[in-house]
């Protein structure tokens, strides 16, 4: 029978630990994006083009596209940290097996 465990039991305890990590900071991110905090400023990726016409509305468009990329890569940490803990439990399993 073929084994889904890839990686020992560290690297999977660390995927884990850095994913929740990832995830937490990730979504304060997003949160403080579309709420647009002027803090984050200097994060936006904003031209010359996006100040002429409806200057303001043109940025707070930038700031809460930025915020859902921050949501989008939020749920690939959930996705990775889902894969780590899945390979911790299997590590944990793969300890009470007799071979």
């Amino acid at each position: 029978m073929a084994s889904l465990l890839f990686c020992g039991p560290k690297l999977a305890a660390c995927g884990l630990v850095l994913s929740i990590w990832g995830v937490v900071m990730l979504a304060m991110l997003g949160i403080f994006f579309t709420t647009h905090s002027a803090v984050l400023i200097e994060d936006v990726p904003f031209t010359e083009e996006d100040f002429k016409g409806e200057a303001l509305q043109n940025i707070y468009k930038l700031y809460n596209q930025v915020g859902y990329n921050c949501f989008i890569a939020a749920v690939l940490y959930v996705g990775i940290g889902f894969l780590s803990f899945c390979q911790v439990r299997l590590n944990k399993r793969k300890e009470y097996l007799v071979h």
